[in-house]
């Protein structure tokens, strides 16, 4: 949606389509969350609005000189020195010694364990995408998002309301749509 605005590139129908089934799925989220958290939500902005001026500043740039793995590492650095300064004025630095599992070992072993698989499902996705068509790692790429949110709605204590499985639902039309419409442009 980005490149249709700012780029003037044409867009498939079906892309359009899927990026407003992503929007009205993640705008009807947080009406309909349950367990509402403004916090969680307000990180979630902001790391979306990090990921989307990392894609203009990237589609910007005529000649790429960085590998995909360069551009992955120079993200990951943005974002914690971003996140670093961002914390202080919003009060999670010195708030983060109120939480309640701090000092449980099994959250800290689940924050390695995050870490560690989000640096593996990185480095498998770039190596997925010099391998592969760009349609079948399209595919691939949904196909762990979809294992993803269903171990997700398993693993952690969520109360799904049929508001909230429908914006899950439509989430995953949205993506469905966008494996397709790679797979058309191929």
């Amino acid at each position: 949606m980005i490149s249709l605005f700012i780029f003037v590139q044409k867009t498939s129908p079906a892309k359009i389509c899927s990026v407003l089934f992503l929007l009205a799925a993640a705008g009807c989220l947080p009406f309909n969350d349950s367990q509402f958290d403004p916090d969680g939500y307000f990180w979630a902005v902001i790391h979306l609005s990090c990921v989307g001026a990392y894609r203009i500043l990237q589609k910007s740039q005529k000649p790429n000189t960085l590998s995909d793995i360069d551009q992955q590492y120079l993200n990951y650095i943005f974002s914690v020195v971003l996140l670093a300064f961002a914390s202080h004025p919003t009060g999670d630095l010195f708030s983060v010694l109120d939480f309640p599992f701090l000092y449980f070992y099994r959250f800290h072993g689940s924050c390695c364990a995050s870490g560690f698989l989000g640096f593996f499902l990185m480095f498998s996705t770039v190596k997925l995408k010099s391998l592969m068509a760009p349609g079948q790692c399209a595919a691939w790429i949904f196909f762990a998002k979809v294992i993803t949110a269903g171990l997700s709605i398993l693993l952690f204590d969520m109360i799904l309301t049929s508001a909230t499985v429908g914006c899950l639902l439509l989430g995953g039309l949205g993506e469905a749509l966008l494996v397709f419409s790679e797979q058309k442009r191929v």
